[in-house]
């Protein structure tokens, strides 16, 4: 299984495509074809990428962006500099994380949120998906609180159990909301991309949050996020709660 898969890692033309391109992923060619058909993000604007870890996303949003915007990239992991971002180490959940990441953008909001975050597997079905759309929540918990008005957010989700509830927790808080799969995402891959617009300005429902409504979510349908044996181990991006 392992050969196989490096083998097709090997062969993987997006990966090769990347390399040629100086992309430091693969998953660069995936935002660029999300933001060629939603426009998520423009020229100026101020742009935080959640688990930015190595930077292939956060290369496109610089890109974009260009000299007179801004981007800031937060991972638990170090990511080698880019020039043209702002990429701090820590926990976005962390609230002296978060008040450093607004104070890159001199206080002000956000005019996007991308997220490529995925969990650490362990390839067992029902914990692996609870995880993923966890992590999904805290992402989209960030953005509702950094966005500006009529702010954008993508994030990355696995088709299966509990996904509609993080649609649903995203059209509580943007007027515009669709599912999108890149052509640069693998052939067997669930994974899907939720791309969210124009964010409404009180953006909550009820004024609970992202995460609780989800967590209620699972509990209500079975399938509740497994607790790590260590609670040192970590996720891309954030630490588990």
């Amino acid at each position: 299984m392992a050969k196989r898969w490096y083998q097709e890692h090997q062969r993987d033309p997006w990966r090769r495509q990347a390399k040629n391109s100086g992309y430091r992923a693969r998953s660069a060619f995936k935002l660029k074809q999300i933001q060629d058909k939603y426009n998520l993000m423009r020229q100026g604007d101020s742009v935080l990428d959640i688990g930015c870890h190595p930077g292939g996303w956060t290369q496109v949003a610089i890109e974009v962006v260009g000299m007179d915007g801004k981007v800031v990239g937060v991972d638990l992991r170090t990511t080698e500099p880019l020039p043209g971002a702002t990429l701090l180490v820590g926990d976005i959940m962390d609230p002296l994380i978060l008040d450093k990441v607004l104070d890159e953008n001199e206080g002000n909001a956000f005019n996007s949120v991308i997220s490529d975050i995925s969990p650490n597997l362990t390839g067992r079905y029902d914990t692996d998906q609870a995880i993923s759309l966890e992590l999904s929540a805290m992402a989209l918990d960030v953005a509702v609180k950094i966005l500006a008005p009529g702010g954008s957010f993508v994030t990355k989700a696995f088709q299966g159990t509990g996904i509609e509830l993080l649609v649903k927790a995203c059209r509580g808080r943007f007027s515009f909301v669709r599912r999108f799969s890149p052509i640069a995402s693998r052939n067997a891959s669930s994974e899907v991309y939720l791309v969210c617009k124009n964010k409404k300005p009180n953006g909550s429902i009820g004024g609970s949050s992202p995460i609780a409504e989800i967590t209620t979510g699972l509990e209500e349908i079975g399938v509740l996020p497994t607790e790590q044996e260590d609670p040192e181990e970590t996720v891309v991006g954030f630490r588990r709660l």
